[in-house]
């Protein structure tokens, strides 16, 4: 792997990536070029490639990827070889709904705990699961002995930044903020913000203005990459 810093645009893109091929060895096909690859999903080849790179060799000249070799790099890449155990902070409709999200199923995040301090939640069961809601108070204790490492922030902007200051307290490192709110973590700890808000009123715009050409798919992003010329020896 490189030694140059990864951008984070760079990983969503691997989890593209790891998606298309899922669908691909579930149809059975063994072997895609990064052009092929590109053609069935809306990629870009270039973009691929280039991706792949910073990670190391994985095509063959002449036959491309093999589809399980490439599957199985770009998971142990995105640390998806490990499973990862997800608490949740606020038991309001959100967060429910994240725990009853039927997505978590096929993945490798298991959400095994649910917070909040409203005394009408806490000691109720929530989720498929069912989870039962602790007291955002005993979450150091919970994130313990449930062996927790991933947290979602799903409360009030308002309390958004001490719900984190809290979860940092636990020593959790990896966040996922639900929360329209700017936070601020110690160095160390990564915050992802999701901002519904933000992507409901991209669309808008959209609407709009529906003769403005707006980016819809992933091989409009870079346009430097668009112009390149494909080599004859691209895989």
């Amino acid at each position: 792997m490189k030694s140059e810093k990864i951008s984070e645009l760079t990983t969503n893109r691997l989890s593209v990536y790891l998606r298309c091929l899922n669908l691909l060895a579930a149809a059975g096909i063994k072997t895609i070029s990064s052009q092929a690859l590109a053609d069935q999903f809306n990629l870009n080849s270039a973009q691929i490639r280039k991706d792949l790179a910073y990670f190391g060799e994985f095509g063959v000249r002449g036959v491309g990827y093999f589809v399980e070799d490439l599957r199985e790099h770009i998971t142990k890449i995105l640390g998806l070889d490990n499973a990862h155990r997800v608490g949740i902070i606020g038991a309001g409709n959100l967060g429910t709904a994240l725990a009853n999200y039927n997505g978590f199923t096929t993945s490798n995040f298991t959400v095994v705990a649910i917070f909040d301090n409203d005394r009408e939640k806490i000691g109720k069961q929530v989720g498929r699961a069912p989870l039962m809601v602790h007291d955002v108070k005993r979450m150091a204790r919970v994130v313990r002995d449930e062996e927790i490492d991933v947290a979602v922030i799903a409360v009030p902007a308002r309390a958004a930044q001490r719900v984190l200051n809290q979860v940092m307290a636990t020593g959790i490192k990896a966040v996922l903020n639900f929360a329209p709110a700017r936070l601020h973590a110690r160095l160390g700890v990564k915050v992802k913000n999701v901002d519904l808000t933000i992507a409901l009123e991209s669309l808008s715009y959209f609407l709009a203005r529906p003769q403005v050409a707006c980016i819809t798919n992933p091989r409009s992003v870079l346009s430097y990459e668009e112009k390149r010329k494909p080599e004859e020896h691209e895989l």
